[in-house]
């Protein structure tokens, strides 16, 4: 069984090792894979593994010996599932993997945006704090989360796990879902998505990417939010127009944004959230804590034992016999 990973770096820099999927077949390993590369890397795969690198409807085709995808993630908008459903490939997902990791980057950004702590530590080792006249300084812009709003846009397990710490909080949480009947949960009120920025102190986005939402945080929503709130992302980029976001925090529309991920990543020199003042970025790294990669190698070989064994399991593209 031969297997081959498309983009194997960002899983395992080096401080994990291939030992769980060298066991399953003959395994190559690319550390990334450029578009142009997938085709050919891939040409004698049973068996491809992706993280981020696209696997395009086209390439499924050309692929003869491709029996099963594993999508070394959660989100799979990266490969074309119905191409490969059509040929009775599965694409095999691993949900939950970086729930905790994804839910604690989460409060680091909120919390950085209560406290500036970044900014206020650079602060002090310039010396602003050996120049005080003050034992203390720099209380402008803190506050607690106490009492304040969250909206969580999106209430799955990320997203009810960082509600969960949200409570712990003391914050009030209501959440926008896309079926709301199936929700009654202490302590979150489910409201629309008008309203979750209208009356939100913070914004978290906890949604996958889909072609109906895509940039849906746009002028017209973030108008909808207090000059006082803030707006949070650890989802997708793409859920956001940042030319719009961008606008809105030089225009002091809101408050300030936190975001992990950007439309196009690693993002173009000209992204306007680059040079957008307020505004926090974290390089995706959200799920990237060693925990969850281990956690992601795991199920990802678990995954294939089953697809081995003629079992399928965390099928995404609807494939149900082999």
């Amino acid at each position: 069984m031969k297997i081959v990973i498309l983009d194997g770096y960002s899983i395992n820099p080096g401080d994990l090792n291939w030992a769980l999927l060298e066991a399953l077949g003959n395994l190559t390993v690319y550390e990334r894979s450029a578009p142009d590369e997938v085709l050919e890397r891939s040409k004698n795969a049973e068996i491809v593994l992706t993280n981020k690198s696209k696997v395009p409807g086209e390439v499924i085709g050309a692929l003869p010996k491709l029996r099963y995808i594993g999508e070394l993630a959660t989100g799979f908008d990266n490969i074309a599932i119905r191409a490969a459903a059509q040929r009775n490939i599965p694409v095999c997902n691993v949900p939950g993997y970086s729930t905790q990791s994804v839910a604690q980057l989460t409060w680091a950004l909120i919390l950085e945006l209560t406290y500036n702590v970044k900014r206020r530590s650079d602060e002090v080792h310039a010396g602003a704090w050996t120049r005080s006249k003050d034992f203390c300084f720099g209380h402008q812009g803190l506050f607690e989360l106490q009492g304040k709003t969250i909206a969580l846009i999106g209430l799955g397990l990320i997203g009810s796990a960082v509600a969960k710490i949200a409570m712990a909080f003391g914050m009030n949480i209501i959440a926008a879902v896309r079926n709301p009947a199936k929700y009654n949960i202490p302590g979150i009120r489910i409201a629309d998505i008008d309203e979750c920025f209208e009356q939100a102190d913070f914004v978290s986005l906890h949604c996958p990417l889909t072609e109906s939402n895509r940039q849906m945080v746009n002028t017209e929503l973030l108008k909808k939010m207090k000059p006082s709130a803030y707006l949070v992302n650890t989802a997708r980029g793409g859920l956001i127009h940042e030319q719009d976001l961008a606008k809105a925090l030089r225009e002091k529309q809101i408050a300030g944004a936190a975001v992990d991920v950007l439309s196009s990543e690693p993002p173009a020199a000209d992204n306007p959230l680059l040079n957008a003042p307020n505004c926090v970025i974290t390089p995706h790294i959200a799920w990237a804590t060693k925990e969850a990669r281990e956690r992601l190698l795991f199920e990802s070989a678990e995954n294939i034992k089953a697809f081995l064994n003629g079992e399928l399991r965390n099928v995404v593209n609807g494939v149900t016999n082999l």
